[in-house]
């Protein structure tokens, strides 16, 4: 059987279901190896009525009805990309543990591999967009471990399910018109726009917005495809989102560095900007003992004064814009280094620490705030106003004031100490 939803025009096959008498309900009915269940079917139901209801939307949002039929033909409700986002695990791993992972001896390996494998490429893609291939790189490997896991979802199933059924309803369907938009455009078919169940594409993970305004034609072919085997688009418009989101040529994304002996840790966080001369008055120096780069930086320290300390340069600010995890920033930096044949991070970490939880987290700011120490309000999320705040508790309680926010301090705090 299959059933026409009008309006729409598109043909799906209906969920195969029997009547049971005895019940007054409709059962499973196996067919072949697929059980379809009644909430699957409700779910498919719930979903077909929500296509017919955005139709209008992306009419009106310019987009063409054939599209709308080829997009949505054969599309059909997806459960597991519901699954992952109502049960993402939440983010609880220490930085330390995240490097040791975005960075391992493997990973080093084959970016190295993918720069000889793809040299030429990388070299005209840097001397276009002034943006190091190492950069661009170190994203592709950590995106999708260099084009190897790049998803295969069908993208306006996920987006339209996350749409319909998702936490994120308004974020997920200005997505799904996003990648209605690319399809217009004749740059990839429907069927081979995939990725992963939340959106992300090609080798680099665009979401449709973002390929909309930064994706480019670097082969020249007519499309700028970032999902096919050949990476030559996804590197490019990587390197084209780097160049426009304010990256600096010649310059660092950051470089580590040792604190002296006394060192105030006041003087750290985002920021507090500081040029090249006040950093070395300040007595800090390059870990490999180079010379400081010259421009305004900021000293960021991830893991608070038992940790790694980093200068951070505008080049930190542009990869933020890709991802705004400062952990995934690090990442992707150190990544590079290491590609060019840098070292290590020399700095230790304090791996006892556990990273805290969300509602850990939230309760730190509630108890910071009501020691007087405003964060401006309990989201869970460590940002510049809890940090400042921490900082500030921590001065006026003779402690290091080096923000960093862990289970002693959360502790301390729930004593009122």
């Amino acid at each position: 059987m299959r059933k026409l939803l009008f309006g729409l025009g598109l043909v799906v096959a209906a969920s195969p279901v029997a009547a049971d008498p005895a019940a007054g309900s409709q059962r499973p009915v196996a067919r072949g190896e697929v059980t379809v269940t009644e909430g699957e079917r409700a779910a498919q139901a719930g979903f077909d009525a929500w296509i017919v209801a955005f139709r209008p939307r992306a009419l009106a949002a310019g987009i063409r009805p054939e599209t709308l039929a080829a997009a949505f033909r054969g599309v059909r409700y997806d459960a597991d990309a519901v699954a992952r986002d109502r049960n993402q695990a939440e983010f609880n791993r220490t930085l330390w543990d995240y490097l040791d992972s975005a960075v391992s001896e493997v990973r080093i390996a084959n970016g190295r591999a993918a720069l000889m494998r793809h040299g030429a490429l990388l070299e005209r893609i840097e001397a276009r967009y002034g943006v190091p291939k190492e950069i661009v790189v170190a994203v592709w490997g950590m995106e999708t471990s260099y084009g190897t896991r790049r998803g295969d979802h069908p993208l306006v199933g996920a987006l339209a399910t996350l749409a319909h059924d998702g936490r994120r309803a308004a974020f997920f369907e200005e997505q799904l018109i996003a990648a209605l938009k690319i399809l217009d455009t004749g740059d990839v078919r429907p069927e081979a726009m995939t990725g992963s169940w939340a959106g992300a594409m090609g080798h680099t993970q665009f979401m449709p917005t973002s390929y909309l305004a930064h994706a480019v034609d670097f082969t020249g072919d007519g499309r700028r495809d970032i999902w096919s085997e050949d990476p030559s688009d996804a590197l490019a418009s990587t390197a084209a989102y780097l160049a426009r989101s304010g990256w600096r040529a010649g310059e660092p994304w950051g470089v580590e560095v040792r604190l002296p002996e006394g060192f105030d840790f006041a003087q750290s966080g985002k920021g507090l900007r500081k040029s090249a001369e006040e950093w070395r008055g300040l007595g800090l120096h390059r870990v490999d003992d180079a010379p400081l780069p010259e421009g305004e930086a900021e000293l960021l320290l991830p893991a608070g004064a038992r940790g790694a300390a980093f200068l951070i340069y505008p080049n930190f600010r542009a990869l933020a814009r890709y991802n705004p995890a400062d952990a995934y920033v690090i990442g992707v930096g150190h990544l590079a280094d290491r590609l060019t044949g840098g070292p290590a991070i020399a700095g230790g970490w304090p791996r006892g620490d556990r990273a805290l939880a969300s509602a850990e987290r939230t309760e730190l700011q509630r108890l910071l705030t009501a020691a007087g120490f405003d964060t401006g309000g309990a989201d869970g999320m460590i940002g510049p106003n809890t940090l400042a705040a921490l900082r500030k508790w921590q001065q006026a309680r003779g402690l290091v004031a080096d923000g960093y926010a862990n289970e002693a301090v959360l502790n301390r705090l729930r004593e009122g100490a």
